[in-house]
């Protein structure tokens, strides 16, 4: 699950999760980059993850989910949607991002060329059904504030 002292407390209840790529390289800006994230979600969805909201903008992830494995669902997640999105680039010869992966890579990380997701994935307990509302506003709201569409 990466570095970092955030961690799933009750795997009984949502986490609002944000998932970013390494550098804020902005690679969700096509339409196939997209679809390998959906596919994953719907993925997880059919092995009984629940989410209750997502959103992906062109260089992160929210979204609400709720699992009994939600660590390693979301660990194997992002393992695999790097792979299979490395490997999107490398076919389109999407060398300047590739370059990018590479170049801000963690310099830990010896076993691979490249680094798609920054580590961890920040998850905070969506405690009460306000808050709950709220991270879902939030999460159909944040395209509209970046001006991508005009309603949520």
């Amino acid at each position: 699950m990466g570095r970092s002292r955030y961690k799933i407390t009750s795997p009984d209840q949502p986490h609002f999760l944000t998932l970013s790529v390494l550098h804020w390289i902005p690679v969700f800006t096509r339409p196939d980059t997209v679809t390998i994230l959906t596919d994953s979600l719907h993925y997880l969805i059919n092995k009984g993850m629940k989410v209750y909201a997502f959103v992906i903008l062109e260089n992160h992830v929210h979204l609400i989910a709720e699992s009994q494995q939600l660590d390693k669902q979301m660990t194997s997640f992002k393992s695999y949607t790097a792979r299979k999105l490395i490997d999107y680039l490398k076919s389109k010869q999407v060398k300047t991002i590739l370059d990018q992966l590479a170049f801000y890579k963690k310099a830990h990380k010896t076993e691979r060329a490249f680094q798609f997701w920054q580590e961890g994935m920040h998850p905070q307990l969506v405690s009460n059904e306000d808050m709950l509302r709220q991270k879902i506003n939030y999460i159909h709201q944040n395209p509209v504030k970046r001006g991508y569409v005009e309603l949520a």
